[in-house]
C-alpha cells in the first residue's frame, strides 16, 4: 500500500469548515501522481512514451468530517487491472490523525495514447513494472466490459 500524508490548509476547507471534496480529489490525484513517479511513470517517461492516465470516473464515500489542524493520510492500492494494463482501478482510504478510516474512494482510470488519443496498454517495460508493484487483497483482473459497469454516455445536446 502506498501512503501519503497530507497537512490540511485553510485553503482546502469549504463552507461548513471541513475538508472539501475538491481537496478529497486533489489528495488523492496528488497521491496517484506520487506513486507513479515512485514507480518510475514521471513526466519524462509518460513524454518518452507518449502516455498519459486518464480518470473514467471516482466514486467517493464519506464517513467523518475532517478539519483543519491535523494531517490527513491518503492510502493508494490497487485492487484492478487488465492484463495488458490498458484498464486499472485504484482504491484510496483517507486516516485521520488518530488513524480513522474517515472516507474511502473507488477510481477506475486507463492509458491515453497521447498521439492517437485513445486507450492503449503499456508498452512491454512499463506493463512489467507496473505488475510487480503489491496488489490489494480485493485484486482482479479487469477485462473492457469492467469499465462499463456503470453503462454512461453522453446526452445529446442543447
Amino acid at each position: 500500500m502506498h501512503l501519503k500524508e497530507f497537512e490540511v490548509r485553510w485553503s482546502d476547507v469549504d463552507a461548513n469548515r471541513h475538508l472539501a471534496n475538491s481537496a478529497y480529489v486533489n489528495f488523492m490525484s496528488h497521491t496517484r501522481m506520487a506513486f507513479l513517479m515512485e514507480l518510475g511513470f514521471d513526466h519524462r517517461a509518460m513524454a518518452i512514451h507518449e502516455i498519459g492516465p486518464v480518470v473514467f470516473y471516482e466514486h467517493i464515500y464519506y464517513f467523518k468530517e475532517v478539519f483543519p489542524g491535523k494531517p490527513v493520510k491518503v492510502s493508494l492500492e490497487i485492487v484492478g487491472m487488465s492484463e495488458d494494463a490498458k484498464f486499472f482501478e485504484f482504491e484510496h482510504n483517507f486516516y485521520n490523525h488518530k488513524g480513522e478510516n474517515v472516507a474511502r474512494c473507488e477510481m477506475m482510470g486507463a492509458w491515453m495514447d497521447l498521439k492517437t488519443r485513445k486507450l492503449t496498454g503499456l508498452t512491454n517495460d512499463l506493463l512489467k513494472t507496473f505488475s510487480e508493484v503489491e496488489k490489494g487483497a480485493n485484486f482482479k483482473v479487469l477485462t473492457k466490459e469492467d469499465s462499463r459497469k456503470f453503462a454512461r454516455v453522453p446526452n445529446k445536446g442543447l
